[in-house]
């Protein structure tokens, strides 16, 4: 499975694009691990979310997951599209399937591709 390099990550398999706003998703990883998606929970545009508190629920065919902040920002923007339709979140979880654009006000701790490889095993 190949991890993408210009990306960041976290430990609970979440990976973060650096931009403003950054780019957050859940890695091939964790979408392998859950099976088919099936439902996911985002906090609003407007709310704040705090590096490593939990911000949502994923829900796939073989359990309910939390989704951790893997920043500290502001939400502006969610992907609708991924709500609609979450099989976006396994089919492309590093392109169509993104879950959220945050205005980042601190993000430490990231693991680069080489270290969430050496993590994810």
């Amino acid at each position: 499975m190949s991890i993408p390099t210009d990306l960041q990550y976290t430990a609970e398999h979440e990976w973060v694009r650096a931009g403003d706003p950054a780019t957050i998703g859940v890695t091939a990883v964790a979408t392998d691990a859950l099976g088919d998606i099936v439902f996911l929970e985002l906090p609003e545009v407007g709310s704040t979310i705090t590096a490593g508190a939990v911000c949502g629920e994923i829900e796939s065919t073989k359990s309910v997951s939390e989704l951790f902040a893997p920043v500290t920002g502001t939400v502006v923007e969610v992907n609708d599209a991924a709500v609609a339709d979450p099989a976006l979140v396994n089919s492309d979880p590093y392109g169509e399937g993104w879950l959220l654009k945050v205005s980042v006000e601190s993000a430490e701790g990231l693991l680069d591709a080489e270290q969430y490889a050496a993590l994810a095993g």
